[in-house]
This record gives structure tokens, C-alpha cells and sequence, in this order.
């Protein structure tokens, strides 16, 4: 980071090589340049989370124990009927 010197020296010298019509501008599109850098960096970091996240599937035998085991299921078939005894 420059040093409250170093920045006027900067802008010293900026404002003798543009002088103090062309200053303005020149900082204007510097600034637009620098907020179009963030939005693409933004939308970059973005993605790659997006990405990560899609890539962050659960496995099928980490299913939650409530759940039946699908395969065992379809052998068994469905469960009797109950019959009840008057």
C-alpha cells in the first residue's frame, strides 16, 4: 500500500503528465476499470463455490438410517397382508 507521500507524489506527477483537464476522466475510468475487476472476481469466486458445491454429492451409503434400503426392498417385495383374528 503507498504511503500518503508516495500518493501525492503519484498524483503530482499524473496531474503534471495529463494536467487537470484530463485528470478527472482518467480517474473516472480508472474507477470503472477497477469495479468491473471486483464484478468479475465476484462472479469468478461465484462459480467456483457453485462448482464445489455440485461436486459435494452424498453418497448412496451415507443414506439416513429412516430411509429403507432401496434394493432390499424391491427382493423382499411387499410386506404380507396382516390377517386378524376375531
Amino acid at each position: 500500500m503507498l504511503s500518503p507521500s508516495d500518493t501525492a507524489i503519484v498524483f503530482l506527477l499524473a496531474l503534471l503528465l495529463f494536467g487537470p483537464e484530463q485528470l478527472p476522466r482518467i480517474a473516472r475510468q480508472l474507477g470503472e476499470a477497477m469495479r468491473h475487476m471486483q464484478a468479475t472476481t465476484h462472479s469468478f469466486m461465484n462459480e467456483m463455490e457453485r462448482a464445489a458445491r455440485a461436486n459435494e454429492t452424498p453418497s448412496i451409503e451415507a443414506a439416513p438410517p429412516h430411509l429403507p434400503d432401496l434394493e432390499q426392498t424391491k427382493m423382499e417385495g411387499p410386506p404380507p397382508p396382516e390377517e386378524h383374528s376375531a
